[in-house]
């Protein structure tokens, strides 16, 4: 399960991102919690507009993220990313404690936070084989999902707790801190021991070339076209769980974090469980765990208590997760090293671009017709892709096949019956 690990510069990676990531998680929290506070009478749509804010850089420049990646020394570029999204945080905790923050101060932040984000995800993606190598990358992702989902189940239950007693600012504070983590770790690597890819010269086109490699490519465009509709619709927790604990259960921020935590608890798992298998993904993976989360998350959405809506958050977020990883490996582990970058740009701009859109929309969904109906509608509408996915995969694997058994079978029966009509008329006219 943690054999990603035996690998110094990985270790040095994988301990800055549990502290990093707790940071963010804390952050996060924090934010949609300040949001709810600055924006009286339309907190639901408040909301849904800065989550909007922080993915809309990924929705316009995300593909150039991932020519970022190809073209520089990509821990150099961490590191410049990881600065200035710690003083963003930064920023923002200083408007906080001095109550000078309002609800579009935030906005602009949350957007500066997506324009880092934009170089920082898929140079971070596609920085893993460089410490890893190929064939310990499945696990490796496996571990930073669960590094991050490890994050996600500390960081909001503490981001809970310190709001109710001290506020929102402090949180900023120590989000801000915590990327020094990812900075030392970067900075103590051993170069020689990465391997390293050969970075692509600058040239005309290359953005263009990365689209049409993925274009050509059925088995990668599946499952873009998977992540691309889970995230849009089935992916807004970060909305979701904040309006249910305030506006369903009427509860305090102690409550959100507890819930977003049981949510990481499944994630978590989920990871580990990934982490554990040896074999590559395979798209019967992927389409199961998207059903499975879909179901789950319209059972969620159905829940009449705070407490049963807790314990279904759990199976949520393993399917969830299970989806997620399989996902990000089969895109890596199937691409040529020079394009890895771009590719990733690509889908970084599918996971997290599309949610531009749906953030909003679930904003407006839920003001109109409650968080609850919101969690369902999101649990269909994976449901469905799912099932239309597996309907365009299945030609290659089953469905030619059985019709071009179908159409022969018919064709001889045809020629037979042919015959004896033949053979009849010949009969009757003699």
């Amino acid at each position: 399960m943690f054999r990603s690990l035996r690998t110094h510069n990985y270790r040095l990676f994988a301990a800055g991102q549990v502290v990093s990531n707790t940071g963010t998680w804390m952050q996060r929290v924090a934010q949609d919690w300040l949001v709810l506070e600055l924006a009286h009478g339309y907190g639901a749509a408040a909301l849904g507009i800065t989550t909007g804010l922080q993915f809309l850089p990924m929705l316009l420049f995300g593909l150039w993220g991932g020519v970022v990646a190809d073209r520089y020394p990509k821990r150099r570029v961490l590191m410049i990313t990881q600065i200035s999204m710690g003083m963003l945080a930064l920023i923002l905790g200083v408007l906080a404690i001095t109550g000078t923050a309002q609800v579009w101060h935030v906005y602009v932040l949350a957007f500066g936070l997506g324009l880092a984000t934009v170089v920082d995800n898929p140079t971070r993606q596609s920085f893993v084989v460089e410490m890893v190598g190929k064939r310990d990358l499945p696990n490796a992702i496996a571990l930073n999902s669960a590094t991050f989902n490890g994050a996600r189940l500390i960081g909001p239950a503490v981001a809970g707790v310190l709001i109710a007693a001290i506020g929102t600012a402090p949180v900023f504070f120590v989000n801000a801190a915590s990327f020094g983590a990812v900075l030392l770790g970067l900075y103590a690597m051993r170069e020689s021991e990465l391997n390293l890819a050969a970075p692509v010269a600058r040239a005309k086109g290359q953005l263009r070339e990365g689209l049409r490699y993925v274009r050509g490519r059925r088995d990668l465009m599946l499952v873009l076209v998977l992540v691309g509709f889970v995230a849009m619709f089935g992916m807004n927790f970060q909305i979701t769980i904040a309006l249910v604990a305030r506006e369903v259960f009427h509860s305090g921020a102690s409550s959100f974090g507890l819930a977003t935590s049981m949510l990481a608890v499944g994630a978590l798992t989920g990871a580990l469980l990934a982490a554990r298998r040896a074999a590559r993904p395979r798209m019967r993976l992927l389409l199961s765990a998207v059903l499975v989360f879909g179901v789950a998350e319209v059972l969620t959405g159905l829940m009449p208590t705070y407490w049963a809506f807790l314990v279904l958050l759990v199976p949520t977020g393993i399917a969830m997760m299970t989806f997620t990883t399989a996902a990000n490996a089969t895109m890596q582990l199937n691409v040529a090293p020079e394009m890895r970058g771009r590719v990733m740009g690509l889908y970084m701009f599918v996971f997290l671009g599309t949610n531009p859109l749906g953030a909003p929309m679930v904003g407006w969904l839920a003001q109109h017709f409650g968080p609850r109906m919101t969690i369902v509608l999101g649990g269909l509408v994976t449901v469905v892709v799912a099932l239309a996915v597996a309907a365009l995969s299945a030609p290659r694997e089953a469905v030619r096949p059985a019709l071009s058994k179908a159409l022969a079978s018919g064709l001889a029966k045809g020629r037979s019956e042919l015959s004896e009509r033949r053979a009849a008329f010949a009969r009757n006219r003699a």
